[in-house]
């Protein structure tokens, strides 16, 4: 009888201990997450006020009268709305091309025997040891000779043949991960590469395609840094991140219209935002897969 309560009062200390920790890990998640949330707090409501409250040194959160209408002049008076549209033009073309050419690759690494082709791979693997700024002079000058500059071509044509190394990686990687007999029996069946590729092989890498498309629309979507280098002339098609970033570093645009400049922070921080909370499932399921071999 003495044996069961103490037995009882054990697994009630531990009931209480294990709600403790619980409490303590939630109490500490919701600090964190109102830490991690005030900065992005404090710039959706300096985007509804307006230019003069948030010029004031006196930090408010709450706007006195909410100005939605900034968001309508974002695109109406600054230029917004045709860089978002060059913006678009790119992610469209990049999210089909870099899918289907680097998965086309990935399957001739995974599935095909063909002389030299782990070589190739270690090959390709290697180009992701290169920083970027040791490409960058060789690309400017290749993409200056094209006449590329000042163009969108710099962000799309070069994605036709894979979109990085580092997505073909991850396909290949994918690919390995499915039972080679499926391969044979297609074979068997008569079908040749090419429509083993696309009846077999896309659609079951449907996971990590979604992965790589995700990764392609949030690299552009905030990608300044190469228009910033191609693009010079004030005609030139700018995309959204770079018009965002010019204006932030204009002195006079940045004081004059610090509210639009909020607003823009906000439109192009909410759309990957709302990516990923639509498909974390497939982005977390896209790495872990990636790790399957058959």
């Amino acid at each position: 009888m003495e044996s069961t309560e103490i037995l009882y009062l054990q697994n009630r200390r531990a009931k209480r201990h294990k709600i403790a920790v619980s409490a303590a890990l939630y109490a500490l998640m919701t600090v964190l997450a109102v830490i991690f949330l005030l900065p992005y707090v404090f710039m959706v409501s300096k985007s509804l006020m307006t230019s003069e409250e948030v010029r004031d040194p006196k930090i408010v959160l709450v706007p006195a009268v909410p100005q939605f209408i900034n968001y309508v002049k974002l695109f109406g008076e600054n230029g917004y709305f045709k860089a978002t549209v060059n913006t678009m033009k790119i992610i469209v073309f990049d999210l089909i091309a870099v899918p289907i050419s680097a998965s086309f690759i990935a399957f001739s690494f995974a599935k095909l025997r063909w002389t030299g082709r782990n070589v190739m791979f270690a090959v390709m693997l290697g180009t992701m040891m290169l920083p970027a700024v040791v490409t960058q002079l060789p690309l400017y000058v290749i993409y200056a000779k094209l006449g590329w500059i000042d163009t969108l071509y710099p962000f799309t044509i070069p994605n036709l043949f894979g979109g990085g190394a580092m997505y073909i990686f991850l396909l290949r990687q994918f690919m390995m991960g499915i039972p080679r007999d499926m391969d044979n029996a297609a074979k068997i069946d008569g079908a040749n590469a090419f429509r083993r590729y696309m009846s077999i092989m896309l659609p079951l890498c449907k996971p990590v395609l979604i992965y790589v498309m995700i990764n392609v629309f949030i690299a552009y979507w905030g990608d300044y840094y190469g228009p910033l280098i191609y693009m010079h002339s004030s005609k030139a098609p700018r995309t959204l991140a770079y018009v965002l970033f010019l204006d932030s570093t204009n002195k006079d645009s940045a004081l004059d219209k610090a509210n639009m400049r909020m607003a823009g922070g906000v439109f192009m921080s909410v759309i990957p935002a709302i990516l990923f909370a639509f498909f974390q499932r497939q982005l977390i399921e896209g790495v872990v897969m990636t790790g399957i071999k058959d």
